[in-house]
């Protein structure tokens, strides 16, 4: 008997075991999210009602979170649920949302399920707005989460797995602290999200309903798609004159052509030493400005200096900002920002520098730390005000004044902190627009024109804005190129205003276009082939396509990005090039699963069929999960387009119920062969195009608006090979449906499909036919069992008469076993001679292990051994087949490799080949094989 104790069990921690993030509308939902897979180990037993004060310490770290409503959608719901008991992983959505919300990323949806099959993983899910924002959100959630719970349950592990690219793992720091990891995500925040000018362009494109891309780690954003885009960084648009930017830039060039222009300007002279701003100060008699000439932000101004030393330490600190000092006539008044956008003054606001006033009691340093615990200051732009920072400028400001920072200032006494009114150094901003002299505006307008600037901030000095700069004196210091909003956005006092929205007026008139179609198809088999048509009937109708297929990216025809493009930064580079009219974009199911749509709503979405491929990847393990899959493309199909499903197939035609906009079937059943389903949309009006037998052959007609109307014959279609091709008329209808939602003529649809060919440029790799050998050569695709029968049925149209049907295939690794086996079978009924090739894309399985489940589905279709060969490489296989085919023999390659196949095939030399025809064939049919 043995008395050991027992072994204690190893705790399991909570473990990130995968993350994912998605760009657009995915299938847990339509924004930006971010996923990752949480293990929670041995904390699936402990719901937060089992772990005493965890919720009134969270809480007291995140005080916010009594505004989440969660389930209860009212304030404090999720504190309920807490106390009544839920899960960590729905906990750590939470925080990771309130964190970027904290540091200036409002954001509010999540949502957290369990993983089916795996007790205690669960998909966490948040939206952000900055991607790496929102990954170490995540990350300092999680080890926020498990600081507060009992030491035997701590030691999160994969919390690296949600550090940003390249970015280091600042969480790192043990035991856990709040405030530095806090500090690290504003850091974050600052570094990578958009200012306040760029966000509330994007924000109010976002309510116009104007896509953006954003284009950089810093704020250049495109508003609106393909040849409609207008492009922003900050206030600087793409309509704003680079030689105005420049102008605006040269404060000696802008006040000489502003006098010139009969506008009031201070006197003043450029300068490059010290005494000679000493010099120009004399000469101007009276107070005097010292600037950088080409600076910003009001960094190195020195204003009202009246000594000759002042004006040297002047110059000396403008000199640290350009080589070329500017010494100007100080104009007496309050400082004045007046914004100018597209000739018409829409905001005024009075800055007012940095100050303290005092109290009687406390010192300087003392009401600058009581300034700064206002929470509207932030650091830099994240909040309406910035703090004020102590530094030497501040501190030789106050010398000049008889202060230092331990002097108490009488009660109600004003203490200025810099010279110059900018909100970055700690400014406030009081709203004027609505007393600002019509002089004064006419002053602003005639400057923002007079340098060529679309948006303008003129900085203007008047002792009193209500009143004419004329009477009054002062004038125009500085014309601003890309100006800042915040002060006009979020005033210190006033009225906000919506500054944007004049800038969007300007960018997008009313009747301008923002954007263009969007005709998004997915399916398991046909996507290409239909996309290529869509895209050759909207060529032919004037277009400047942009197309997006598994062979690469097209514009206006011509190909720019070659491989597999079908996924959503494909996508991008449609909708971000400046020439495109329309996009097409071939969308598949890889893409959609790792990052989700590369954008927000499409005009046409379609549907093709959902056949049993890619099972068993990524969480996807039936066909009716592919269909939950593929469905999004019709989910996010704008109010005013069209979503186009395939009527003959049951899964997709269900989509019609979460399907938005106008629906339209397509199908190849017509005649007396409708689907009931189908009947009932042709009888209530609705919009179908189907294949219809005739004696004259098969026939693709339009159903609208309980109106028959005949298309062409489907033979007349050179992609159908005669009628035979039947995948290719399917294919067609879809095409023709995209078309007609799309509002294209008929008659084009009919010329445009009259002169689509399966040739190797309309349609590479897609029923290539080649009559350049002795022997004809089918270039194709194939890929699955439901695509491998279709070519089965057009091979036995095409079978030469006395010759043999070569083929080699190989399939993807990533196939279920049974499905590979399936294809081997079909190659039996199709193939007389099957060379088995091995699919570089082996994923995951031996060399040679799925050539063996094509050999043995083949042998079990009845294929004899002796007329199968198994050589893995692509290119030797295929030069195998040519090798061995004599005349009339039909050679078919299933390649992966399409354009390196076309190629091999085009050069392959038949003349030596066919020296000795009946050698090669004999041996061949004596079983000699690898």
């Amino acid at each position: 008997m043995n008395d050991a104790a027992p072994t204690p069990l190893t705790p399991r921690p909570m473990r990130v075991i995968e993350k994912q993030i998605y760009r657009g509308p995915n299938v847990y939902g339509y924004e930006p999210m971010i996923r990752f897979q949480l293990d929670l180990g041995d904390l699936e037993q402990y719901p937060t009602s089992a772990l005493p004060g965890f919720t009134e310490a969270l809480v007291s770290l995140l005080p916010s979170l009594h505004n989440h409503g969660c389930s209860y959608k009212e304030p404090g719901g999720l504190i309920r649920r807490m106390q009544d008991g839920t899960w960590l992983g729905h906990v750590t959505e939470h925080v990771a949302l309130d964190l970027q919300s904290l540091v200036g990323g409002r954001v509010t949806y999540g949502k957290t399920r369990s993983v089916k099959g795996q007790p205690g993983v669960y998909n966490v899910l948040y939206t952000y707005r900055e991607e790496r924002l929102g990954l170490a959100a995540g990350a300092v959630a999680l080890r926020l989460v498990d600081s507060l719970l009992p030491e035997h349950l701590r030691g999160v592990q994969g919390v690296e797995l949600l550090v940003p690219a390249g970015e280091e793992p600042f969480f790192a720091s043990s035991p856990f602290d709040f405030e530095a990891e806090v500090s690290a995500l504003r850091r974050l925040a600052k570094r990578y999200t958009l200012g306040p000018t760029t966000q509330s362009l994007v924000s109010e494109a976002e309510k116009r309903g104007i896509p953006h891309l954003r284009l950089d780690d810093a704020s250049l954003v495109q508003l609106g798609y393909g040849r409609h885009q207008q492009l922003v960084r900050a206030s600087i648009t793409g309509q704003t004159a680079h030689i105005a930017t420049m102008t605006a830039s040269d404060k000696s060039l802008t006040k000489a052509l502003l006098d010139r222009a009969g506008l009031p300007v201070p006197r003043g002279a450029v300068v490059r030493t010290a005494e000679d701003a000493v010099a120009a100060a004399r000469r101007l008699r009276g107070p005097v400005v010292t600037k950088p000439l080409d600076g910003n932000h009001g960094r190195g101004v020195s204003i009202e200096l009246t000594e000759d030393e002042q004006v040297r330490q002047g110059f000396a600190e403008a000199r640290q900002h350009s080589r070329d000092v500017v010494v100007e006539q100080y104009f007496q008044g309050n400082d004045h920002r007046v914004l100018v956008i597209n000739g018409e003054v829409v905001a005024v606001a009075e800055r007012i520098p940095a100050h303290v006033v005092g109290d009687g009691t406390r010192t300087i340093e003392a009401l600058v730390e009581e300034v700064n615990r206002d929470p509207r200051r932030g650091e830099g732009h994240e909040n309406i005000m910035t703090r004020i920072r102590i530094d030497e400028h501040v501190l030789g400001l106050l010398a000049k004044a008889g202060w230092t920072l331990q002097s108490v200032p009488p009660a109600g006494q004003t203490v200025f902190l810099r010279d110059t009114a900018n909100l970055s150094t700690g400014g406030t901003a009081v709203d004027r627009t609505d007393v600002i002299h019509p002089d004064n505006i006419t002053v602003a307008r005639r400057a923002a024109k007079v340098i060529g600037l679309d948006v303008a901030g003129i900085d203007l000095i008047s002792p009193d804005i209500s009143r004419s700069v004329h009477e009054t004196g002062g004038g125009i210091v500085e014309v601003n190129a890309a100006p800042g909003f915040r002060m006009h956005l979020q005033p210190s006092e006033g009225t906000p205003r919506n500054v944007a929205a004049p800038v969007l007026d300007m960018l997008f008139p009313p009747g301008v276009p923002c954007r263009m179609p969007i005709i998004s198809i997915t399916g398991t088999n046909g996507k290409s082939t239909t996309s290529r048509m869509v895209a050759h009937i909207l060529q032919q109708s004037g277009k400047v396509v942009g197309l997006t297929t598994s062979n690469g990216i097209y514009i206006g025809g011509e190909q720019v990005v070659s491989g597999d493009t079908t996924g959503p930064k494909s996508a991008k580079v449609v909708l971000s090039d400046p020439s495109v009219e329309v996009a097409v974009l071939e969308t598949a199911r890889g893409g959609i699963l790792r990052e989700g749509l590369g954008f927000a709503t499409c005009d046409v979405g379609a549907v093709l069929n959902i056949q049993p491929d890619h099972l068993g990847l990524k969480g996807i393990e039936t066909i009716e999960d592919l269909a939950w899959v593929k469905s999004l493309i019709v989910e996010v199909v704008s109010r005013n387009g069209a979503s186009v499903l395939n009527a003959d197939d049951p899964l997709t035609l269900k989509m019609r119920r979460k399907a938005r906009g106008e629906i339209i079937l397509f199908s190849m059943c017509g005649g007396g062969a409708y689907s009931a389903e189908l009947k009932e949309h042709i009888g209530g009006g609705g919009t179908a195009i189907v294949r219809e037998p005739t004696v004259l052959g098969d026939e693709l007609v339009l159903y609208q608006d309980d109106r028959r109307q005949p298309i062409m014959r489907a033979r007349d279609i050179p992609a159908t090979l005669g009628g035979f091709a039947q995948v290719n008329v399917q294919n067609a209808l879809a095409a023709a449906a995209i078309a007609v939602a799309q509002q294209v003529p008929l008659q084009m649809i009919r010329s445009a499909l009259s002169s689509f060919s399966t040739s190797f440029e309309l349609s590479p790799g897609r029923l290539n036919l080649y009559d350049g050998h002795p022997f004809r050569v089918l270039l194709d695709y194939a890929h699955n069992p439901t695509g491998m029968e279709h070519l089965r049925e057009l091979i036995g149209h095409l079978r030469p008469p006395k010759g043999r049907v070569i083929g080699v295939m190989g399939v993807a690794g990533d196939r279920r076993d049974e499905d590979i086996v399936r294809m081997g079978e079909l190659a039996a009924q199709a193939f007389d001679v099957l060379i088995v090739r091995e699919d570089e894309l082996r994923r995951g399985r031996a060399v040679g292990e799925g050539a063996r489940l094509i050999e043995e589905g083949a042998l079990r279709g009845g294929l004899d051994s002796a007329h199968m060969q198994t050589i893995l490489d692509e290119p030797s296989a295929v030069d195998a087949a040519l090798r061995l085919a004599v005349p009339g023999d039909l050679v078919v390659l299933l390649a992966t490799e399409v354009e390196a196949t076309w190629q091999q095939m085009r050069d392959f030399d038949s003349s030596s080949a066919l020296a000795e025809p009946e050698l090669a064939y004999s041996a061949w049919a004596k079983g000699s094989h690898d």
